[in-house]
């Protein structure tokens, strides 16, 4: 295998034995394994998240079949395409080989290339392994889908992905005769930072080693360096240098001390200066809901309003509407508890991105979706007359978790009385099981 190509590809497993995560699927004595094992592999759609094998899984089953394997891409291939391999397939069944068609984001088919696979999956000449990253039960054709086994997988877990990675690096050592120094807490924010996708940890990996600093045959990957390969650019509005940015400092801390003569002096400055009336009354809108939030609703109303008369006025009219706006949130009560639980919620998806939605609270239209028991034992609110019930919304991980903290300032006073209503209310309902 050439060294030029990925190494999300290099290292892509033959064998159960080298795959990891997935285990309710090719654990000693699962199902998906067994079938594989007993070479009675139905034709299945492999549903989960980028990166966490189902393209892997579909190569290791024919392998393991010793079936021709048929790689098809949904993006790629047209349906006069499909019906010719199709046809290669009928032939090959009857020499007695088994034909595996895989097809990529088989979601992005169309109606009339998934009708093309339903009469050969129906006579058994082809294997059909779809990969999908969407809800099969809303992007495959229900004629399709009833003659497919659905096999789902999950993102896996960061321990999963530092295991992938630690082996990686002693891979690429080999490949590069050289020895790695990095720390498994390296590996880790790498595992992190990709949220449970292999291929995108082991493609980050890879761009680290390959740009580490080598000093007698040791390759040293450093903290800094596996931070500047996971940051994200951060691209800024700059047309006016440092005192651009010292002025809308200015009226953002002005309004936040609830200063109405500076807050009015520095948006005025901005205008004079030729600035944009839309960015103003864009910060004014994220102002709004990062410095008072919910202490006085109105405050979005009146800057979404600032917003939209600088777009019908322009300037200079829309000046006073700014003002209006300005002038509102600079005298509004403040709070940043809105702010500060946005951003802590946003810390714990940062850390763990893909915890699963409980399954009663799952949507489940579909007669799939329900026997996988989404939606099982939900509790609707309406039917109480508290209009409440003791039901976990919250991942399992976070099921204790508080974010939003009202403080006593303007009308969250009442929102924390109420708060501590709904927390009393639910308590009674959970001791009165």
């Amino acid at each position: 295998m050439s060294i030029f190509q990925p190494m999300a590809e290099r290292l892509r497993p033959a064998t159960f034995d080298g795959f990891v995560g997935q285990k309710h699927l090719v654990g000693e004595g699962a199902l998906l394994r067994r079938l594989v094992e007993r070479d009675t592999v139905p034709s299945m759609v492999l549903w989960g998240p980028p990166g966490v094998g189902k393209t892997t899984l579909a190569r290791i089953i024919a392998g393991m079949t010793n079936a021709e394997f048929i790689n098809f891409s949904a993006t790629q291939n047209s349906i006069k395409e499909v019906r010719a391999v199709m046809e290669q397939a009928s032939v090959a069944q009857q020499w007695g080989k088994k034909t595996i068609v895989f097809v990529d984001e088989i979601h992005r088919f169309n109606k009339g290339q998934q009708d093309a696979f339903l009469p050969r999956v129906e006579n058994g000449s082809i294997i059909l392994i779809g990969a999908t990253t969407e809800n099969p039960s809303f992007e495959i054709n229900s004629a399709l889908l009833s003659r497919c086994k659905v096999f789902l997988l999950y993102a896996l877990t960061t321990e999963e992905v530092t295991e992938l990675l630690s082996s990686a690096v002693t891979h690429f050592a080999k490949e590069n005769n050289c020895k790695i120094d990095i720390n498994t807490d390296l590996l880790d924010i790498i595992a992190q930072f990709c949220g449970g996708d292999a291929r995108m940890s082991l493609n980050t990996l890879e761009m680290a080693l390959s740009s580490a600093i080598i000093a007698d045959g040791v390759m040293n990957v450093s903290e800094e360096l596996i931070q500047q390969v996971v940051s994200k650019k951060i691209n800024l509005y700059d047309k006016k240098g440092e005192e651009h940015y010292n002025i809308i400092s200015a009226l953002h801390k002005s309004m936040r001390n609830s200063d109405v003569h500076a807050t009015i002096y520095w948006m005025c400055r901005m205008l004079d200066g030729g600035e944009d009336p839309l960015y103003i009354a864009r910060r004014l809108v994220r102002f709004a809901s990062e410095d008072v939030g919910l202490a006085d609703p109105q405050a979005l109303v009146q800057a979404n309003a600032a917003y939209q008369a600088s777009h019908y006025n322009g300037m200079p009219e829309c000046g006073v509407n700014l003002a209006q706006a300005a002038i509102y949130l600079a005298l509004a009560p403040k709070s940043n508890a809105l702010e500060t639980a946005y951003n802590n919620a946003m810390d714990d998806i940062a850390k763990n991105p893909a915890e699963p939605v409980p399954l009663v609270i799952r949507n489940a239209p579909t007669k799939l979706m329900k026997q996988l028991d989404y939606g099982k034992g939900y509790k609707y609110a309406h039917d109480h007359a508290e209009k409440i019930t003791d039901m976990q919304c919250l991942p399992d991980s976070l099921v204790d978790k508080t974010y939003y903290h009202p403080t006593t300032q303007g009308r969250e006073a009442r929102i924390v009385e109420h708060m501590q209503n709904l927390e009393t209310l639910r308590k009674k309902l959970g001791e009165s099981k």
